[in-house]
């Protein structure tokens, strides 16, 4: 999955997303995120994003009975939008991101799948895009894993 260097700078510019997940009824849920991005590492490699569960207030304690979370660890197709918007519409573009994500527990252990060194890794890099992060224990927090299989993206230029 290659993204062209307008579609790279629009994702890695961008502060915050959209997640979209599909309720038990078949009705879409968003959700705003905050994302990390996993660099690749050889030519070819998958574009993976990562969305952790954070501190910031929930309507309950338990992070895993979060909708969005009840919703992919059931249906696991999601699709992540993400957008610039501006005065001026021909700056205006959006790419829409469309995967499968799984949960990553806390602390999960190492597995053929999940790695502790792709855990610290995607902490990493949510902590470097946004500051807010230094101060959560996101090492004890579920994250979201989206392996993206799709990128369709519009553009007003």
């Amino acid at each position: 999955m290659r993204l062209t260097t307008a579609q790279r700078t629009l994702l890695d510019e961008a502060r915050r997303a959209v997640l979209a997940t599909v309720a038990a009824d078949g009705r879409a849920e968003l959700v705003p995120i905050c994302y990390g991005i996993a660099r690749a590492t050889h030519v070819g490699a998958s574009l993976v994003l990562y969305t952790p569960i954070d501190e910031k207030p929930k309507q309950g304690t338990d992070p895993m009975r979060l909708g969005r979370v009840r919703n992919l660890v059931a249906r696991p197709a999601v699709a992540v939008l993400v957008d610039r918007w501006a005065e001026d519409w021909t700056r205006l573009a959006w790419l829409r991101l469309e995967g499968h994500a799984r949960i990553l527990p806390a602390g999960e252990v190492e597995s053929p799948s999940v790695t502790s060194d792709e855990r610290a890794a995607a902490i990493a890099a949510l902590r470097a895009r946004y500051p807010q992060y230094r101060a959560q224990a996101l090492e004890t927090r579920p994250l979201v894993r989206i392996d993206v299989t799709r990128v369709v993206a519009w553009s007003a230029r």
